[in-house]
């Protein structure tokens, strides 16, 4: 007998899997919540995963042209966190306006919301894209790159700035969807745009036959590319009537009530991930001073190792923040709540296995990547002190993510100023300068610092407040 519940439990878990995959039409609003998260996380954390990717693969191609191609891209990721942030931050507030307008049943309001989103973040990113274009090597320079990496690292760290837009789309839309529960499509779209980077990126980097080698350019390329195409099928997806949120001609044209709208909760959202991302690029710029070339190149590559485990994380408190955002649409607060704390359940137990990972495979997760010597060790110094924080960065993003689908996004604005920029830089640069413990004082900072956040953000969730914001 319980033989055959078994074989039932595990033919209706491949069930579930397979129609989160294949993404059809649901009511988040009623139901159960265990099934709901399940639906909308297997999308979104195989999303994630595939935006970590990115890196990942740069990484492993660029890694055996040496510590300064290495060091390059890891800078210029470091530096396009500042892309990423704005372009997260118009997402977030995609993300609560659509799904707020989905959980009312009002499909036209969340078609416009979405059209006045992508409206803005061109706007934006055109500016951010030229002036990074023009003044990539004084972006090296700035970051603490030695003058070997600007020399080599100026056409890479130019293509990347200049494909900025597409970044910022990819990100953009693919927040429209999680919004509207369509995270199946969200993760195609960023499935198309990995398998082209990972063909592209080799080819074009050592070249073959007619296609000459670019070098670390060519991964650059690669990426800009890859991610192109995935716009066009996100594009495609949102005008051709087969998602949740459908446009039309008529959506095209510029509703400023509704961009005024996003506005005042994309800026605060945006400011959130740009306080992140300062403090990160911060930190890059510290261990390049205390422990140079090599430590930068070991730090980056730790980073890039951890940001691939966490994505998953991200994926799953990105299921709070369609739940969050549709349950208030719909008039039903406690759902809300209820489904942020299951979420939150869900990821520490997701982290703790993935910290328990890193603590005993550190060595060989980093050996996996052509980083030897001092690199590979640094990295695998790195890994193992980030990682003691990881249940606490998973429960702080399904708390981060709560707040901002429900349109609340000072709150976690406020957590990154305070935890941030008065805590975690101090403690840093104390750490790494004063008592010298130079690159190891950075890493220590960083768990320190998440699981102070994870702790105020609890106590703020708990008072509910995030309940009566309107949007």
């Amino acid at each position: 007998m319980s033989q055959i519940t078994t074989q039932h439990k595990l033919v209706r878990a491949f069930h579930l899997f397979g129609k989160a995959l294949k993404g059809e039409e649901q009511d988040y609003t009623t139901g159960s919540l265990r099934k709901a998260i399940f639906l909308l996380a297997v999308p979104m954390i195989i999303e994630m995963g595939m935006e970590s990717i990115f890196a990942l693969v740069d990484l492993f191609f660029v890694g055996r042209m040496g510590k300064h191609a290495v060091s390059t891209v890891g800078l210029t990721e470091s530096v396009l966190t500042l892309i990423y942030s704005i372009a997260v931050g118009l997402s977030m507030a995609a993300t609560a306006t659509v799904a707020r307008r989905i959980g009312a049943k009002d499909k036209e309001g969340a078609a416009s919301a979405a059209m006045q989103s992508i409206w803005l973040g061109i706007a934006l990113i055109l500016v951010l894209s030229a002036a990074g274009i023009y003044f990539s090597e004084d972006i090296l320079q700035l970051m603490g790159a030695e003058e070997q990496t600007v020399k080599i690292g100026v056409p890479y760290t130019r293509i990347m700035m200049g494909s900025s837009t597409a970044i910022m789309l990819l990100f953009l839309i693919n927040g429209v969807f999680r919004g509207a529960g369509d995270a199946s499509i969200a993760m195609r779209s960023l499935a198309i745009a990995n398998g082209c980077n990972v063909i592209l990126c080799p080819l074009l980097i050592n070249g073959l036959g007619p296609i000459p080698a670019f070098g670390i350019t060519g991964a650059a390329m690669a990426t800009a590319i890859g991610r192109s195409i995935g716009v066009v099928y996100q594009l495609s997806r949102l005008f051709n009537g087969k998602s949740v949120v459908q446009l039309t001609k008529a959506s095209l044209k510029a509703e400023w009530a509704v961009m005024k709208s996003l506005v005042n909760v994309a800026w605060p959202a945006t400011f959130q991930f740009i306080i992140a991302s300062c403090s990160w690029i911060f930190l890059a710029q510290l261990v390049a001073q205390t422990g140079h070339s090599e430590a930068s190149a070991g730090y980056q590559t730790a980073i890039r190792i951890l940001l691939f485990f966490l994505m998953p994380a991200w994926g799953i408190s990105n299921a709070a923040a369609t739940l969050v955002g549709q349950s208030l649409g719909a008039k039903e607060p406690e759902r809300a709540e209820q489904a942020v704390m299951q979420t939150a359940k869900y990821n520490a137990v997701f982290m703790l296995c993935i910290s328990a990972l890193f603590l005993l495979l550190a060595d060989s997760i980093v050996g996996f990547f052509p980083v030897r010597g001092d690199v590979h060790d640094i990295a695998v110094r790195a890994l193992r002190i980030m990682s003691c924080g990881y249940v606490f960065y998973g429960v702080g993003m399904v708390l981060v993510n709560a707040f901002n689908g429900a349109g609340d996004t000072k709150t976690p604005t406020v957590i990154n100023v305070f935890c941030f920029w008065l805590f975690q830089i101090p403690l840093a640069y104390l750490l790494a300068k004063y008592f010298a413990f130079g690159p190891t004082g950075v890493f220590i900072a960083i768990p320190v610092a998440e699981t102070l956040i994870t702790a105020t953000a609890f106590v703020l969730f708990k008072k509910g407040r995030w309940k009566l914001v309107k949007i």
